[in-house]
């Protein structure tokens, strides 16, 4: 499932977090109360500040440290210290909505900036082709308003349903409501926090505890497993073994977490569309239809990007006709997979391997024989698609927790817009900043790590062997994937987890696991509130920590 058992009514409240309209008479009001509004010249102000910082932070310790770490909640804070000052006009800054916004702001901005954004131009820049800077990021412009779009359509429906765990999210809302409320609440907040933190000074991944508390334990489990498999070697050792034991087949060792992350991905996005195929008639009419619009416009949106970043950087003059409509036609199709499973990933686990779902994608690109300029383009696209959809998501779960986790559907509906506008708002700072900036990176030789890695593999050749590796192992992740089914998303979760080399985040999921199920078999169902709450605290310590350790190695690198 989704998030956990027993699943709450569609548009139930969350026990952790009811009630949390604004306060005053509209709150109290029978009628919908007025979200605050990003028109409204002190709350437009205050994002417009944050966004700046956020992308200027963002860019600084992707390009220095290869990192960009939670920020959502410095927004949220700040808006918090701002409100407690006995200043004109800052006393609207105590609205858990407005905090909401400013949370909401920064991470679009650090996301949309640095991953989507300059992430993505740094490419072809390495690989001496700056003629397609600017076509690409016009194009990866428009992808990150687009992913951001697609993800406020789609939450809150079967495929990115609003229960779902979202840890980031979750965590977010708890230290908003925690510092709002006080109380219990805000001591048993503060306990995970200083876990959380703690954790960190050991070099232990707590986020990854904390999101064993809240996540689906079947999907959990999975990504824990991956994790420890490819942290202990298992999954090099699995694949020397196979290439042993078929040595015609020319199998790559290296490409096992790849070829069950594409069979997973190729399962997943088909049992997308059995759902809809399933709940036809009903989709069409009830509020999951906006299902079918949103994919129909994400489909015919990447395919527009494509071709015209295509058309812009001259790369559609050096192909044949059909090469042109096979390259426009994959760029899309892979751009919009990566956005689903890098989201479906964020959901349930809260971690993505953006970087290594729009490899996998450049490997079978490269295979199809398109040339360096276009290969460029493809990973470039690719890779800006995912981290502003995965980010809306953790924003849009923070909001609909704080506004009553859907208790009144109208206010629902008017913050999530409202978090919508804010997000767009940050884009267009974030846009700002980088065509102001990416020069100087680029010239001071100071890329974002993957571009590196990426401009390698385009370099390189793919052969046979990347084909039959990637081939042999999707049967097994297809085959997992079928078996979990959708709420599940066991193939997805443990390719996630075999891609990302982290032994001790593999240690951390089973002991949240276990502590989860130690809890709640004293406790019962009474106990999974005061549970997820100091998850969030976890979590968010982990988020505060690990901000301000890159803070302060990036302080020391440029003091060096």
């Amino acid at each position: 499932m989704p998030a956990h058992d027993p699943q709450p009514a569609p548009g139930a409240p969350r026990a952790s977090c009811r009630d949390m309209t604004d306060r005053g008479p509209a709150a109290d009001a029978p009628d919908t109360p007025t979200h605050p509004r990003i028109q409204e010249p002190a709350i437009l102000l205050m994002i417009l500040v944050l966004s700046i910082g956020g992308a200027v932070v963002g860019l600084q310790l992707l390009v220095t440290l290869g990192v960009t770490p939670n920020t959502g909640l410095i927004g949220a804070l700040v808006a918090m210290t701002l409100g407690r000052l006995r200043l004109p006009g800052f006393r609207r800054y105590r609205s858990v909505h407005v905090q909401n916004l400013a949370q909401s702001a920064v991470s679009a901005a650090c996301f949309g900036a640095a991953n989507a954004m300059l992430l993505p131009i740094g490419i072809p820049f390495l690989l001496g082709m700056p003629s397609l800077v600017f076509p690409l990021f016009a194009g990866v412009t428009l992808a990150t308003f687009l992913d951001a779009f697609l993800l406020y359509r789609l939450f809150g429906t079967r495929v990115f349903p609003a229960d779902g765990a979202w840890p980031a999210g979750v965590a977010a809302a708890e230290a908003i409501q925690a510092g709002d409320r006080g109380g219990a609440k805000a001591a048993v907040m503060a306990g995970g926090l200083a876990l959380g933190v703690a954790g960190g000074l050991c070099g232990v991944p707590m986020a990854a505890f904390g999101t064993a508390l809240i996540g689906n334990a079947w999907a959990l489990s999975m990504f824990g497993i991956g994790l420890l498999v490819r942290g202990q070697g298992i999954a090099d050792r699995l694949g020397a073994s196979a290439a042993a034991l078929r040595p015609a087949a020319h199998l790559d060792p290296a490409l096992v977490p790849h070829g069950v992350m594409v069979g997973a991905g190729l399962v997943a996005l088909i049992q997308v569309g059995s759902t809809l195929m399933r709940h036809g008639p009903d989709v069409k009419r009830g509020r999951d239809g906006r299902i079918v619009g949103a994919l129909a416009l994400g489909g015919g949106g990447f395919l527009g990007i494509a071709g015209l970043v295509a058309l812009l950087s001259g790369v559609a003059y050096g192909l044949t006709p059909r090469m042109l409509v096979a390259f426009v036609a994959y760029a899309a199709f892979a751009a919009f997979l990566h956005e689903l499973i890098v989201g479906l990933a964020a959901m349930h686990s809260g971690w993505f391997p953006a970087f290594a779902i729009a490899l996998i994608t450049l490997l079978i690109g490269s295979l199809c024989g398109f040339p360096m300029p276009a290969l460029a383009l493809l990973a470039g696209l690719t890779s800006a698609t995912g981290p502003a959809f995965a980010d809306m998501g953790y924003d849009l779960k923070a909001g609909f927790l704080l506004r009553g986790g859907g208790a009144n559907p109208a206010f629902e509906q008017d913050g999530r817009r409202q978090q919508l506008y804010t997000a767009f708002a940050a884009f267009v700072i974030a846009t700002c900043v980088v065509a102001f900036s990416w020069r100087g990176y680029f010239t001071h030789d100071l890329f974002p790590p993957p571009d590196r890695v990426y401009a390698a593999a385009i370099r390189g050749s793919a052969h046979g062997s990347v084909a039959w590796t990637l081939a042999f192992w999707a049967i097994p992740g297809a085959i997992l994937q079928m078996l979990g089914g959708q709420r599940r998303q066991m193939g997805v979760l443990l390719a996630t987890g075999l891609l990302i080399v982290n032994l001790k985040a593999g240690w951390a999921v089973l002991a949240g696991l276990a502590a989860r199920a130690v809890w709640l078999a004293c406790r019962g169902e009474s106990g999974r509130s005061p549970m997820e709450i100091f998850a969030g605290g976890v979590i968010a310590g982990d988020a505060l920590f690990s901000f301000f350790s890159s803070m302060k190695a990036n302080i020391r690198i440029h003091r060096q």
